[in-house]
Protein backbone atom coordinates (compact mmCIF):
# COMPACT_ATOMS: atom_id res chain seq x y z
CA UNK A 1 0.00 0.00 0.00
CA UNK A 2 3.03 2.77 0.63
CA UNK A 3 4.48 1.64 -2.85
CA UNK A 4 1.69 2.66 -4.45
CA UNK A 5 0.53 5.39 -2.27
CA UNK A 6 4.19 7.02 -3.03
CA UNK A 7 3.70 6.36 -6.69
CA UNK A 8 1.43 9.67 -6.54
CA UNK A 9 3.96 11.43 -5.05
CA UNK A 10 2.80 11.34 -1.22
CA UNK A 11 5.71 10.40 1.39
CA UNK A 12 4.80 7.63 3.39
CA UNK A 13 6.30 6.21 6.80
CA UNK A 14 4.91 2.98 8.61
CA UNK A 15 5.60 1.62 12.03
CA UNK A 16 6.72 -1.85 12.07
CA UNK A 17 6.85 -4.10 15.16
CA UNK A 18 8.55 -6.92 13.05
CA UNK A 19 12.13 -5.82 11.91
CA UNK A 20 12.82 -9.24 9.98
CA UNK A 21 9.80 -9.11 8.02
CA UNK A 22 9.89 -5.48 7.60
CA UNK A 23 12.85 -5.60 5.59
CA UNK A 24 11.65 -8.88 3.43
CA UNK A 25 8.69 -6.77 2.31
CA UNK A 26 10.95 -3.06 1.85
CA UNK A 27 8.58 -0.20 2.55
CA UNK A 28 9.61 3.02 1.20
CA UNK A 29 10.24 4.33 4.78
CA UNK A 30 9.91 2.28 8.62
CA UNK A 31 10.39 3.16 11.94
CA UNK A 32 10.82 -0.31 14.30
CA UNK A 33 10.13 -0.71 17.77
CA UNK A 34 10.86 -3.47 20.10
CA UNK A 35 7.25 -3.29 21.38
CA UNK A 36 4.83 -6.23 22.18
CA UNK A 37 2.02 -6.35 19.45
CA UNK A 38 -0.75 -4.07 19.64
CA UNK A 39 1.70 -1.03 20.97
CA UNK A 40 3.03 0.37 18.07
CA UNK A 41 2.84 3.86 19.45
CA UNK A 42 3.66 2.55 23.08
CA UNK A 43 1.53 2.09 26.37
CA UNK A 44 -1.78 2.72 27.13
CA UNK A 45 -2.74 6.18 28.13
CA UNK A 46 1.29 6.94 28.17
CA UNK A 47 0.47 10.20 25.58
CA UNK A 48 4.16 11.71 26.40
CA UNK A 49 5.40 8.62 25.13
CA UNK A 50 2.89 8.51 22.09
CA UNK A 51 3.53 11.72 21.31
CA UNK A 52 7.33 11.17 20.95
CA UNK A 53 7.04 8.17 18.84
CA UNK A 54 4.95 9.68 16.61
CA UNK A 55 7.06 12.56 16.38
CA UNK A 56 9.97 10.37 15.48
CA UNK A 57 8.44 8.78 12.50
CA UNK A 58 6.83 11.84 11.03
CA UNK A 59 10.59 13.27 11.31
CA UNK A 60 11.42 10.09 9.07
CA UNK A 61 9.43 11.52 6.50
CA UNK A 62 11.70 14.31 5.89
CA UNK A 63 15.47 12.72 6.91
CA UNK A 64 14.70 9.00 5.44
CA UNK A 65 16.70 9.84 2.02
CA UNK A 66 16.95 6.16 0.42
CA UNK A 67 14.51 3.40 -0.16
CA UNK A 68 13.81 1.03 2.29
CA UNK A 69 15.97 2.66 5.52
CA UNK A 70 14.28 1.47 8.78
CA UNK A 71 14.61 3.75 11.70
CA UNK A 72 15.37 2.25 14.89
CA UNK A 73 15.11 4.88 17.79
CA UNK A 74 15.83 2.73 20.70
CA UNK A 75 13.12 2.86 23.18
CA UNK A 76 12.97 0.06 25.14
CA UNK A 77 9.60 -0.87 26.48
CA UNK A 78 8.13 0.35 30.21
CA UNK A 79 11.89 0.90 30.46
CA UNK A 80 12.47 4.24 28.40
CA UNK A 81 11.63 7.48 30.38
CA UNK A 82 9.53 10.35 28.38
CA UNK A 83 9.68 13.99 29.62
Amino acid sequence: MQRTIEARGIPTIGITLQKEITKQVKPPRALYLRYPFGHPLGEAFQVKQQRTILLETLKGLETIKDPGTILEPGYVWRRHRFD
